[in-house]
């Protein structure tokens, strides 16, 4: 059944239909506002590739930026990669150089980030323009072959074919011919991403390495990985989306060997979210009442080492 058609009931009542998922996420949450920027969001273009191509002219990505784009970016900067959300990205990014959002920085005076931060700012963008988007976690099959690296990715519903599509929006020309990505990154294949609650099933049902999955230059990978990203999924549909390295609650350590209570807690949420349309709400029920998987008003930045308010 299409998420076009779909109806979600609980307990023999209905309790929410498809446009109140979808109204959902194209209303803003804590960190999508534009804040005093929204009429900047408001006024640019509505479609998919123009946005994408102007979130690219605003952020740079740290880990490429001196190797892709000749950027040594300054200590006094790197800051930047740890802002949660875009009104306070929208700030910096207009402290640095007050030029229209639609007008492609030069790399040295965009923002310094993350993934987070390109597909924040897409799905912001997306939101003002009353497009459905919601940011998801999971892991890019298209960094290091044969791997799947942590990364986040947008998804907006497209209406015109009934589905949900997923966008990877820090890819822009540069970088695609510098690493050699062969796809549309404006449709992006979900067998070159996928989503923890994939993963976790292809692990737990002997399908895939969990060694395979995270984050390899610190040798940061396995089952407690993935079931970390299950969470941070799980707060991105909720639209509370965190950073990478955010930790709280029932978030597993480093390394951490998984209990069978654990196990199936985990199992749970890849059947919750692997289709959140389905458990639409179901999944924010759990979220809500959770503690161990809401976000707290205070959470662990691992880069960091630090506890921080959010």
């Amino acid at each position: 059944m299409s998420a076009k058609s779909r109806k979600f009931v609980g307990d023999d009542t209905e309790i929410a239909t498809v446009p109140s998922l979808l109204e959902y996420y194209t209303a803003t949450g804590k960190m999508t506002r534009g804040g005093g920027y929204a009429t900047m969001l408001e006024a640019l273009p509505r479609d998919v590739a123009s946005l994408t191509r102007i979130v690219q002219g605003l952020a740079l990505h740290e880990f490429v930026a001196s190797g892709f784009y000749g950027v040594d970016v300054p200590e006094a900067r790197r800051g930047e990669s740890h802002i949660r959300e875009v009104e306070r990205m929208l700030e910096r990014i207009l402290t640095i150089d007050p030029a229209p959002l639609s007008v492609a920085r030069p790399p040295e005076r965009r923002l310094v980030g993350v993934c987070h931060h390109f597909v924040l700012l897409l799905v912001a963008m997306l939101r003002a323009k009353g497009i459905p988007a919601r940011a998801r976690f999971g892991f890019g099959a298209y960094f290091n072959p044969g791997y799947f690296e942590d990364h986040s990715i947008c998804e907006y519903w497209n209406a015109s074919e009934a589905r949900w599509i997923l966008v990877d929006p820090q890819f822009d020309d540069i970088w695609r011919a510098k690493s050699g990505i062969d796809h549309d990154v404006l449709d992006v294949p979900r067998d070159r991403y996928l989503i923890p609650a994939d993963a976790w099933a292809l692990c737990r049902t002997g399908k895939a390495d969990p060694s395979k999955f995270g984050i390899f230059n610190g040798d940061l990978r396995g089952l407690w990985f993935i079931a970390g990203n299950l969470i941070r999924d799980l707060s991105a549909l909720n639209k509370m989306e965190m950073l990478q390295w955010d930790v709280w609650g029932a978030m597993p350590r480093t390394n951490q060997q998984l209990q069978d209570d654990e196990l199936a807690m985990f199992d749970q949420l890849a059947a919750l979210t692997r289709d959140p349309d389905a458990s639409f709400a179901e999944l924010r029920e759990r979220y809500d009442s959770d503690e161990r998987l809401g976000v707290p008003p205070t959470v662990f930045n691992a880069v960091l080492n630090r506890p921080e308010a959010i």
